[in-house]
């Protein structure tokens, strides 16, 4: 039992006794290696010594920790995906402007609207894109 703890100790030195943060990127894969080393050699021990419902249980403690330890996490992020933005004629319904609306029309339209749908005026984030993008669009941005 004494080397299971002298064992812990040794992990909580290696994961916490580092200045940098041991557990971002490739850390805790060799912080699980290093537990499963220590689960492994602490079964064979107890097995050793006669308590095989121990070192069945460490085994297993092992065998799990060593399967976390190759598994790959998820590297990077997901692409965004492509977001369109509306069409002419979507657009022009947002805003309310016609089709032979000019770019100042369309400037005020959007400025009006603007101020009703902005988040800081209680708007939401969405609704303000929309608008945005129509504008964008008709705008040719």
């Amino acid at each position: 039992m004494i080397y299971l703890l002298l064992g812990g100790l040794v992990l909580a030195l290696v994961f916490w006794g580092g200045r940098k943060p041991f557990l971002k990127g490739d850390g805790w894969r060799i912080g699980a290696g290093v537990a499963a080393l220590v689960a492994f050699a602490g079964a064979a021990y107890t097995t050793i010594r006669g308590g095989w419902g121990t070192g069945i249980v460490l085994g297993v403690i092992g065998l799990w920790t060593a399967s976390e330890a190759r598994r790959r996490p998820a590297t990077g992020k997901a692409p965004a995906p492509a977001v369109s933005g509306p069409s002419l004629t979507e657009a022009r319904s947002i805003l309310g402007v016609g089709p032979e609306a000019t770019a100042e029309e369309i400037r005020s339209a959007h400025a009006r609207l603007i101020r009703l749908a902005h988040p800081d005026k209680g708007g939401t984030t969405g609704l303000a894109a929309q608008l945005n993008a129509a504008r964008d669009r008709l705008l040719q941005r």
